[in-house]
């Protein structure tokens, strides 16, 4: 990490609210957590007065099963977005130019320029044509946050080809992957995969996710992982969440429904950006003038003790809120914030 730039890189702001009271459609976490998480911790808590076994075998072995890739080429993190930053510190350095894509998840340019090295904003929907031998590291968000569409699957294979070839690392953050049934990238060569348990599983506090790599990107990522980063709650509960398999699909059916809800309620008002992701990007500019600004529905769902996110903190968004899907109730909740109606199932 560049000592000079810590004084000049600040915070980035996220969605969350603290506030119990309120609906938090800011944060995309499932409401749900997968049955036995309790019990699980319990245990896990009781035999965490010793230091983890470093080796991480069994959560290592469920992320593998997961992903689709070999056991040894999962790198436990306290989180995803420590999967994130440990494979940026150990793929750029100062001076360094890395292709990140806009409008994106803002913690990407963030931990570039605490290495020292400058980020190259593409455009989301270009970035699977950018010319990998330029840069240092390419950054891919799948689906992109925060406008929830993915790139076709061919597109971004080829990437992964070009980066290879190129010796460029490829990080594909892979967050809210599970919410569809398109195939990680895990184990592709030249390609470094991070994942978290936040969304997903609704765990947003327990702080597990892992790293996926192969070759040389495999040994930097061992080496520069903190020692016990994961504790024994937390690679315990990951693990039994990695292989609930019909809460994942349950979790996915339901924020597929509520998603299209959402959207046929909201299109014929607004403007909304295509999306396999738990959220939507809705732009408040809307398709007529009676629409309110982003200012407007951020008050009249404070008004209904819902937080949605404001989406002006992504680089580039000027008229836009996200919403996350969760259930039914979260839906209604949300149509009453924009004041339309919808009589679908």
């Amino acid at each position: 990490m560049d000592p000079e730039r810590l004084r000049r890189v600040g915070r980035v702001p996220h969605g969350g609210e603290s506030d119990p009271a309120v609906l938090d459609l800011s944060a995309n976490t499932n409401p749900k957590t997968p049955p036995g998480v309790e019990d699980v911790y319990e245990t896990a808590l009781a035999e965490a007065t010793r230091y983890p076994d470093d080796g991480y075998a069994d959560f290592r072995a469920a992320a593998a099963a997961f992903v689709g890739c070999d056991p040894s080429q999962v790198v436990p993190t306290p989180g995803g977005l420590a999967a994130i930053r440990l494979t940026i510190e150990t793929a750029v350095g100062p001076g360094d130019r890395v292709a990140v894509p806009a409008p994106s998840f803002g913690e990407y340019a963030r931990e570039v320029r605490l290495q020292g090295a400058e980020p190259v904003f593409v455009p989301h929907d270009e970035l699977c044509d950018v010319d990998p031998a330029g840069v240092a590291l390419v950054v891919c968000c799948t689906p992109n946050n925060p406008t929830g569409d993915c790139p076709a699957p061919e597109r971004l294979a080829a990437l992964a080809d070009r980066c290879a070839d190129a010796g460029t690392t490829l990080l594909a953050d892979e967050a809210f992957l599970g919410y569809t049934a398109r195939d990680s990238l895990a184990g592709r060569d030249g390609v470094v995969v991070a994942r978290s348990l936040t969304k997903l599983f609704g765990l947003p506090g327990l702080r597990a996710g892992y790293a996926v790599a192969t070759g040389e990107r495999l040994a930097a990522l061992r080496t520069a992982r903190r020692t016990w980063n994961l504790g024994t709650p937390a690679a315990a509960v990951g693990a039994h969440c990695l292989r609930q398999r019909a809460f994942v699909s349950e979790t996915r059916e339901i924020v597929g429904r509520e998603r299209e809800r959402l959207r046929n309620a909201l299109e014929p008002t607004y403007s909304v950006h295509p999306s396999e992701a738990p959220f939507v990007l809705v732009d408040c500019g809307g398709r007529d003038a009676d629409c309110h600004d982003v200012d407007s529905v951020l008050g009249r769902a404070r008004e209904r003790d819902v937080s949605l996110r404001d989406a002006r903190t992504f680089r580039g968004l000027d008229t836009h809120v996200r919403v996350a899907v969760k259930d039914r109730t979260a839906t209604d909740r949300t149509l009453e914030v924009f004041d339309v109606r919808t009589d679908g199932p």
